[in-house]
């Protein structure tokens, strides 16, 4: 679990940008599900805000992922696109 270890917050900010956009939703997609502005998605994607653990679990579930697949990092290519698809 070193990877776990070794989580920064843009990371996890990346891998949700990613996910959203492999999934084809837009921001303003999330922030409807999540119940928020645009804007203050926006700054989760960009790291600006501080995911508590509650709304990284609901956006796991808008995403319909794991949480862990958005914490955790593959160092050499960041998210695992391929694992969404299995």
């Amino acid at each position: 679990m070193k990877d776990v270890l070794d989580l920064k917050p843009e990371i996890v900010a990346a891998n949700i940008r990613k996910i959203r956009e492999f999934r084809n939703y837009t921001q303003d997609y999330l922030a409807a599900k999540l119940a928020i502005s645009q804007n203050a998605y926006s700054k989760i994607e960009l790291g600006y805000s501080k995911l508590t653990v509650e709304r990284l679990f609901q956006i796991a579930a808008v995403l319909d992922v794991k949480v862990m697949q958005l914490i955790v990092v593959d160092h050499s290519h960041g998210v695992n696109l391929n694992q969404l698809t299995e």
